[in-house]
């Protein structure tokens, strides 16, 4: 049986630089709450893009690819300007 350091225990305290603060729990709730809501919205558009495939068949998977390139351009030049 190995020995468990009790240094590494959860109740243990942690030392941290000296006058810093612990980050406001808002601020880590809003950027939580921030990426929920781009998964979501991820998973919701490829739910439908899956759903015109099913329902149109090979058209329903380019179509909506070939309708995006002017996006993807738009993006693309907007990362290259900073």
């Amino acid at each position: 049986m190995s020995k468990i350091d009790p240094a590494l225990t959860p109740d243990s305290t942690v030392d941290t630089a000296p006058g810093a603060q612990p980050a406001a729990h808002g601020a880590q709730d809003s950027t939580t709450r921030r990426d929920g809501f781009i998964i979501l919205a991820v998973l919701g558009f490829l739910a439908l893009w899956g759903g015109s495939v099913a329902l149109w068949g090979i058209p329903g998977l380019y179509l909506p690819a070939v309708a995006l390139v002017p996006v993807i351009w738009t993006l693309l030049l907007l990362i290259t300007r900073g």
